[in-house]
């Protein structure tokens, strides 16, 4: 099966083509956005952190923006940074200068003078990386080029025996056709973890998922807290889920059957193809977030209670199997799967339309997040005690 997207001199192939107005820090977020809606063809996020942090939380802020960077939906890059943040804009772009020979251009708002100053030359250049940008020609790519991540959220009683089990179906689908997929959220693997944990492709992967989840329970009780008394959400409870092992099993199914060849730090790059774990916390958000910076190039996001969730620099497909949900928030919903509930369409069925659809999506076709603009980032900074 194929798709047109663009493909990158480090061989990864990009579904979108987008100039990045990045900030280095929280201060130049705002001039981003502005940069950004003068530019067609870029993009912006607003970030929250970048500064006044502890050493292990400015390392994720640094490998969270280089991995946008990185991402194969991103041609070229404008950072745009206050000049006192902690890692600086010019240390920044050489970071990903080193990680990547996309164009890569950076300012500080205090060095051009202030915030006019600084939209005059970012939109200068962007404008010239968005001329060249447009130039790329788009390339027939076989499937095996994709890497998907997969998510949940606002998750209800239909999204573990509906939306997750179809989800997975595609994953499969997609895995046997030499693409690979990922799954993250950790915390929501515990309970389930044994079940999941028999898909490591080998003994070590196994033992690794065991203690991923072990870690997280360790650490959060190292501060004085406990995992399960935020799990199951208030908006699960609602929608049926009873237990953080109920929520769980529903979770982990969405991640298919086939075997799990890699397990990865957050917001790291995979080094195998095939269904890869990621090792994030249990909000969606910043799960995506760790994701896209991972190098997925889309994201199907279940959902039972519904979300708007979108993200900047990929689509983000919503799928639901609630039907009431699915017509309250159509203008957000892109899937319905309720077919499945109803008894009028099976989960293989199911599977491979989210297939299609991925590669609709793939060569083109908007999801209704990224119709909308909507770009929602959030880091996860948890230091690890040592």
């Amino acid at each position: 099966m194929k798709f047109w997207g663009y493909r990158r001199s480090d061989g990864t192939v990009g579904i979108r083509n987008h100039v990045l107005i990045l900030p280095a820090c929280a201060c130049g977020s705002e001039t981003c956005r502005v940069v950004a809606s003068q530019v067609r063809g870029a993009v912006n996020i607003i970030f929250n952190t970048g500064c006044s942090d502890v050493a292990a939380n400015t390392a994720m802020s640094q490998k969270v923006l280089t991995g946008f960077a990185c991402n194969p939906n991103v041609y070229g890059v404008v950072i745009i940074g206050l000049g006192c943040e902690t890692v600086p804009h010019k240390e920044l772009r050489e970071k990903i200068q080193k990680m990547t020979d996309k164009p890569v251009v950076s300012f500080g708002i205090q060095e051009e003078g202030g915030t006019l100053k600084t939209i005059e030359k970012a939109v200068r250049a962007a404008r010239n990386m968005a001329a060249q940008a447009a130039l790329q020609q788009k390339e027939e790519c076989d499937v095996s080029e994709l890497l998907v991540g997969i998510e949940c959220g606002g998750s209800d009683a239909t999204s573990g025996i509906a939306a997750n089990p179809a989800v997975g179906e595609m994953s499969d689908l997609l895995v046997d056709m030499g693409a690979s997929t990922m799954m993250s959220e950790t915390i929501e693997f515990i309970g389930g973890e044994h079940v999941l944990a028999r898909r490591g492709a080998t003994p070590e992967i196994h033992n690794q998922i065991i203690r991923i989840c072990q870690e997280y329970e360790k650490h959060l009780a190292g501060a004085g807290q406990n995992c399960r008394a935020g799990q199951p959400t208030p908006g699960n409870k609602a929608g049926g889920l009873s237990t953080i092992d109920e929520k769980s099993l529903g979770c982990i199914r969405k991640g298919g059957t086939r075997p799990v060849v890699e397990v990865i730090e957050q917001a790291a790059r995979p080094t195998k193809k095939g269904a890869v774990i990621m090792d994030t916390a249990g909000y969606d958000i910043s799960s995506v977030t760790s994701m896209v910076a991972g190098g997925c190039s889309a994201i199907v996001f279940t959902t039972g209670r519904g979300t708007p969730t979108g993200n900047a620099i990929v689509p983000v497909l919503k799928v639901t199997a609630n039907k009431k949900t699915y017509h309250n928030m159509e203008d957000n919903m892109d899937v319905d799967l309720s077919a499945i509930i109803d008894g009028t369409a099976t989960i293989q069925e199911c599977g491979k339309m989210l297939v299609d659809e991925i590669l609709q999506i793939s060569s083109g076709k908007l999801t209704k997040a990224e119709a909308y603009g909507f770009s929602d980032i959030a880091v996860d900074h948890v230091c690890r005690f040592v």
